[in-house]
């Protein structure tokens, strides 16, 4: 090992306090520029409505949560299905893929709850918007899959059978370990797009936190007051998921 080598312990205690320095530096920064803002704030009137925001980041999370598990099974299901060897099946999951991403997330819902679900009877707005965002996210994931996993070089496989590994077990300790710490940084990243995407939710009359802000702007005639604590509140969600994706790449790194 070499002698310049940085303690685990040390490197994560340096990036604390760079992080808490960077997080003081942004505060004086913010605080100046809200000091030279000419507005009168009325953050009284924003409590009253605190319940409301707080049901809409409930429903927030609720919706995210279902979405991300659902997409991340939908993306694994794409990823092989873009890999059979049927092609029916291969067709069909690339124009998948391809109609999705090529395509607004806003038209998708709004085709997919007032024309699909009107014509499938079904009216939960919750259920409709968490399948439609998974719909979408998961497009997203199958290419971050099939690109981590197709990464993966002949050299890997050749040397898997050489050892005697069959398919089941090739794919178990050579390959899939290799694709998902590939796979993280992306997968990460999509997944705090799918909570800052579930935004749009609104349009098919889902009140999930960025439409409880707007309700609550417009029923207490501010402006500017419900955004700030909205911003924080996207952060809550997303901050703990990008930690989340850094320690597991941490865990499945190795030295190449």
């Amino acid at each position: 090992m070499s002698s310049q080598a940085v303690n685990p312990s040390h490197q994560a205690l340096r990036e604390i306090a760079w992080g808490f320095v960077l997080a003081i530096a942004l505060s004086l920064i913010t605080w100046a520029l809200f000091a030279t803002v000419r507005y009168q704030w009325r953050w009284d009137a924003l409590w009253d409505y605190r319940f409301l925001i707080a049901h809409g980041w409930m429903m927030t999370m609720l919706i995210s949560a279902g979405a991300l598990v659902l997409s991340i099974a939908l993306g694994l299901a794409l990823m092989m299905g873009q890999r059979s060897p049927w092609i029916p099946v291969r067709l069909f999951s690339r124009g998948y893929v391809e109609i999705v991403r090529g395509t607004p997330l806003l038209v998708q819902l709004l085709i997919g709850y007032y024309i699909i679900a009107n014509a499938l009877h079904i009216n939960q707005a919750v259920l409709v918007g968490i399948v439609l965002l998974a719909s979408f996210e998961g497009a997203y994931l199958s290419e971050i899959f099939r690109g981590a996993l197709e990464s993966i070089g002949a050299s890997q496989i050749e040397a898997a059978r050489a050892v005697g590994f069959d398919r089941a077990q090739m794919y178990r300790y050579v390959i899939f370990p290799q694709a998902l710490r590939r796979a993280l940084p992306g997968t990460a990243g999509q997944m705090g797009a799918l909570i800052k995407d579930s935004s749009l939710l609104s349009v098919i009359s889902i009140e999930e936190v960025t439409q409880a802000v707007k309700m609550t702007n417009a029923q207490a005639y501010i402006a500017l007051e419900g955004f700030i604590p909205l911003a924080v509140l996207y952060l809550a969600l997303t901050l703990p998921l990008s930690w989340w994706a850094r320690r597991l790449e941490a865990r499945f790194k190795f030295d190449t």
